[in-house]
């Protein structure tokens, strides 16, 4: 998989979701809360081992503009101000294929954090 390219990419403002082909044939429709919140940036996976940050209340984001960077990235312009962190052809496909599980993993550490912040 070390040549994973895009062959299309659609912003598709009213079903909020990114959609992306690949030259391998797949196609993934990813949602812009799922990519807002799984960013590749530093701001979100921090700058050591871990976790990384947990983003909240990212429901509503939207992306406005989707930049591309050379041959193997898009930079991701969100409306709540982000824009760092460059989602690569093989970061998408990987949120792509994996987003059951990592929608999943997200979803137990929102739910972890809100058991964590009212323990009664």
């Amino acid at each position: 998989m070390s040549d994973i390219s895009a062959t299309e990419i659609k912003l598709r403002r009213r079903s909020r979701v990114l959609e992306v082909s690949f030259a391998d044939g797949s196609r993934f429709e990813l949602p812009f809360e799922y990519l807002r919140v799984h960013s590749p940036s530093a701001e979100v996976r921090g700058h050591g081992a871990g976790e990384g940050v947990l983003v909240l209340g990212k429901e509503n984001v939207v992306i406005s503009a989707v930049e591309p960077v050379g041959q193997y990235a898009v930079k991701l312009v969100f409306d709540d101000g982000h824009d760092t962190g460059l989602f690569t052809w093989r970061y998408l496909h990987e949120l792509g294929s994996q987003r059951e599980q990592k929608w999943s993993e997200y979803r137990a550490r929102v739910e972890r954090a809100a058991r964590d912040a009212d323990p009664a």
